[in-house]
């Protein structure tokens, strides 16, 4: 099957969103946000699913918003934790590019100024460092590219994965 979508994989606050805006601008393709998906299907803001029904539950949302994705053209921006999904990796795997845009671990801790607010899935106990440590290796096995954004702007991002595709 021809891979006809962009898929943004990273740690939450990579600019996966920004990212992937800009991207399916200049490519003419359309643009899917899973994070706001979910929101939209459960009325929810994603901290306040997290807060109301626990992180089990919230990423169980994620992985259906994952699988019911059949679109085309489209550059789509996970959630940071889609990768805890292997149903909805694989799912998206099938049709998509999957692009880690990789961001230093101190960039992405200056980045994520409340995490509570952003809806950010953290195991009990698990620390930020903790996250990005399990995390890292997930991004990596469900990457076809990976895009090491160091010292990049939205631009060279943008324009490093048109390159590449």
């Amino acid at each position: 099957m021809e891979k006809k979508n962009i898929v943004l994989i990273g740690m939450p606050a990579s600019g996966k969103s920004t990212v992937g805006v800009i991207l399916a601008k200049i490519l003419g393709m359309d643009f899917c946000d899973t994070d706001i998906l979910i929101q939209q299907r459960e009325g929810l803001t994603l901290n306040r699913i997290i807060e109301k029904r626990g992180v089990d539950a919230f990423l169980e949302c994620e992985e259906r918003a994952l699988l019911s994705l059949n679109v085309s053209n489209t550059v789509i921006a996970t959630g940071g934790s889609a990768i805890y999904s292997q149903k909805g990796m694989s799912h998206l795997k099938r049709s998509s590019h999957v692009i880690y845009l990789k961001v230093p671990k101190e960039e992405i801790f200056k980045r994520i100024s409340d995490i509570k607010e952003r809806g950010v899935v953290l195991f009990d106990s698990q620390s930020l460092d903790d996250m990005y440590l399990e995390r890292i290796g997930l991004y990596e096995k469900y990457a076809d590219i990976t895009l090491k954004e160091e010292g990049c702007s939205i631009e060279d991002t943008v324009q490093a994965i048109v390159a590449q595709i």
